[in-house]
């Protein structure tokens, strides 16, 4: 008699278990779908610490230079010294230091070009979880998931990716990676935004 309750209440936590993971498999599939269209206006980049600028001066090469952005955010160029860079735009940069050297050069122009990309922490783009390698990545214009993944190297053999979830400005969407990256269709291939977080669970099974 205690064997067959014993196996009754093994049974009974094993189902209740079972139950508690599909229950938990459905309520990640009833997030909405991401958008199939991104709501931002024009994209502009802004700089991240990291970033590589590279600066022109004209007719003043003395002044210009190649220069790797602070991990405070700044950047010292000749006569210009303790820009803050991170989180502006080149062309704001460039006024800048415009602005700084015009006390020293005449009617000064300067053009601020990005040849390394890392982009401010709020703009990137992070995928964690079952990816091959979880990574945070500058976001691009017109960037879309199948970008991201290709990033990340795909999904592992033990992700569950159309249990996938999108978190952007609060709210949680559902992806479908299962669909494009093993069944190519595209139509689960979605823009994503600067700050997107993709979060991409293990599957259960």
């Amino acid at each position: 008699m205690l064997i067959r309750n014993s196996r009754f209440s093994l049974w009974r936590m094993a189902a209740a278990s079972m139950a508690a993971l599909l229950l938990g498999a459905c309520a990640a599939n009833n997030y909405p779908p991401a958008p199939e269209k991104i709501t931002q206006g024009a994209y502009h980049y802004k700089v991240g610490a990291g970033d590589t600028l590279n600066i022109n001066v004209w007719r003043n090469p003395d002044l210009s230079m190649s220069i790797q952005v602070r991990p405070d955010g700044k950047i010292s160029t000749p006569l210009a010294p303790d820009v803050q860079a991170a989180g502006k735009t080149p062309g704001e940069i460039g006024q800048e230091i415009e602005a700084r050297l015009s006390k020293y050069v005449r009617d000064p122009v300067v053009s601020v070009v990005v040849t390394g990309f890392h982009g401010p922490y709020s703009q990137q783009i992070r995928i964690v979880g079952q990816a091959v390698r979880p990574i945070a990545i500058p976001y691009r214009e017109n960037m879309t998931l199948l970008d991201v993944m290709i990033a990340a190297g795909g999904l592992t053999e033990f992700a569950d990716g159309n249990a996938a979830v999108l978190e952007r400005h609060g709210k949680t969407y559902s992806i479908k990676l299962g669909n494009l990256l093993k069944r190519g269709e595209m139509s689960a291939n979605v823009p994503v935004e600067p700050g997107d977080v993709i979060i991409i669970p293990q599957s259960m099974f």
